[in-house]
This record gives structure tokens, sequence and C-alpha cells, in this order.
């Protein structure tokens, strides 16, 4: 714990309860920061661009046997946490993955796409799963462009997303089309607006939740403004994760040194993204927290503890829909 922090919290136990709140959230700000509006890269998405890719997003001909879509495994209709709630997605033949399905809400601000970060970007991300024979299970890019070239709609949203382009329907510009709608996911909840400067957007028990999730350390892993999604950490960190078989970021790289490195998940809308975990392991939110405790900190919550920081969690709740935003 930094000398910074100490002194942060020595204030906040001595403090009036005015202060103490504006204590706790000048120190959140301090440790997280505030969400930003806009997603990088986003300068160049045009209404149209995004169009085309909201489309796509949910178009089943990208899909071998047209039966699924990419918002099947990251459903976002109707307030949807951008997962499918499985602990592992089945694709579009019945195969299953090896891994829980992350959400699309945020992604864009994250550092690398995926548990073990083999893509660096959205669009790279956008790439992988029209082919994967366990996800769309498309044969070719060559494939997926007949198949829209059918439709006379799809000609005219790609001349209107990409006008200067010579052939506007590209494998690369759909991507950018679906990088282009994913940049516009920004959540937003209550602990915005507790940070914004409205002390009534977390109730008591959410606020001492955020203070024992930052003295417990929490933070450390699940920092910044998304809490997570900046940096890969060791799945059992302290004590050991049980699940040996997936070894994470080394199955990218080869090195043995990043066996069991995962992606830190963000926990923006985190109550709604169940089950949790790479593998999907664990289905409850408290159960979660105490797992996390202990793998990873050595920490054994008490259930009081527990009770705090999921209530915490829960404020996390997204509170944007898609058809809200465009």
């Amino acid at each position: 714990m930094t000398r910074l922090l100490m002194v942060c919290l020595l204030v906040f136990s001595l403090v009036s309860p005015v202060s103490a709140q504006e204590d706790l959230r000048n120190l959140a700000s301090s440790v997280f920061g505030q969400l930003p509006e806009k997603m990088p890269d986003s300068d160049n998405d045009t209404a149209e661009r995004i169009a085309l890719g909201k489309s796509l997003f949910f178009e089943n001909m990208l899909s071998v046997n047209r039966s699924q879509s990419c918002n099947s495994c990251h459903e976002l209709r109707n307030g949807g946490s951008g997962t499918d709630n499985l602990p592992v997605s089945v694709g579009a033949l019945g195969l299953a993955g090896t891994r829980n399905s992350l959400t699309v809400w945020n992604a864009g601000f994250q550092f690398a796409q995926f548990w073990d970060g083999r893509a660096a970007t959205l669009k790279e991300q956008a790439k992988s799963p029209i082919m994967a024979k366990h996800e769309m299970a498309m044969p070719s890019e060559e494939e997926v462009l007949k198949r829209l070239s059918e439709s006379v709609r799809y000609h005219a949203e790609f001349k209107a997303a990409f006008p200067e382009a010579v052939n506007p329907m590209s494998f690369d510009n759909l991507v950018e089309a679906l990088a282009a709608f994913q940049r516009t996911l920004v959540t937003h909840d209550r602990f915005d607006e507790f940070l914004a400067g409205d002390d009534n957007a977390l109730n008591e028990q959410e606020k001492r939740g955020l203070y024992t999730f930052i003295t417990s350390g929490c933070n450390g892993c699940h920092n910044g403004p998304l809490m997570g999604g900046e940096l890969f950490m060791k799945m059992g960190l302290v004590n050991p994760y049980p699940n040996k078989q997936d070894k994470g970021r080394a199955g990218v790289t080869g090195k043995r040194r990043h066996n069991y490195l995962f992606k830190v998940p963000t926990l923006r809308n985190v109550a709604q993204t169940a089950p949790y975990f790479h593998d999907g392991a664990v289905d409850g939110l408290a159960q979660a927290v105490s797992d996390t405790g202990w793998h990873q900190l050595g920490i054994k919550f008490t259930q009081e503890q527990t009770d705090d920081i999921v209530a915490f969690l829960q404020a996390l709740d997204n509170t944007r829909k898609i058809e809200d935003i465009n």
C-alpha cells in the first residue's frame, strides 16, 4: 500500500461524514479515474460506418449455416450485457469453445482483445470469430463477401460507409465497420455519477464496498476507469487456481513464464456478465468475489465484506442500451 493511500485512508476514518464522502470520491478518482466518453480511434467513425457495423453485428449470413451472428455470443438487445451468459460459447456448428465470452461493452478501451490478448485492436479481433470453426465457421473471406454481395442493401451500405474506396465491399472494410460500431459501446453507471459528484448515486453499503475494494488491494489488478482491461495477470497469483489445462497467454507466446496469464477483465457491468473467470467456472458474483480474494490476494473475505463488495459491483450495472446510442 502506498504512503499516499495510507494517508487518504487515515483521513477517511477521522473526518466528518460529508468530508469522508468527498475523501472517498477523491480516493476513487485517483485510483480509477472517470470513464472517457469516446473510445480511441473513433474520430473517423461516421454515422454510415457505424450503421453498417451495427447491421453486420446482427447479421446471420456471417455464419456458415446462417444460424448465428456476432450478437449470438455478445447479446446487446434489450439491455444485453454483451455476453451470452454461458460458461463457454457454442458455435454455429454446435461446437463448444474453451473460454467464457467477454463482453463487447467497453472493449475498445482495453489494451488487448481476448482473454489471451492475441488481438491488439477491435478490428483485428473481429476477423477471428467469423472463420473460427468453433464459432461462425465460415470457410473463407471470399465466401463472406460473396454472400453479402447478393444483398442490394449491403452494396448501398458499404458504399455509403466507405465512399472513397474503389471496392467498398471488402473484408477489411467489413471488420472496420464492426469495430466502428463497437466503439460506440461505452457504458454508464451509478459509479460514474458518484465520481462526477452525485453524493446519492451510491448507498452506504455500496460506499463501504468501494472502500473495501480499494483497501483490500482489488484495484491492484482491476485498475483504471474500466476496473480492468489494462494488464495480464496470473490466475492463481497467491493460491493456485484449479484449472491447469488452459495456460492462457502462454498459448499465444509459447513462453513458459506466461503460463496462466490472462487479461484482467473489466468489472464494469460485471453483475450482468455471469458466469465468471476465463473458464466460466463460477456462477455467482459473491462466489467470484470470494474466490478472487483467495486466489489473487490470499484473503478470505468475511461475509460482510463480500456482501459490501458485491453491492458496490452491482452499482456498476450499465444503464445504457444500444437503442439509446445509435
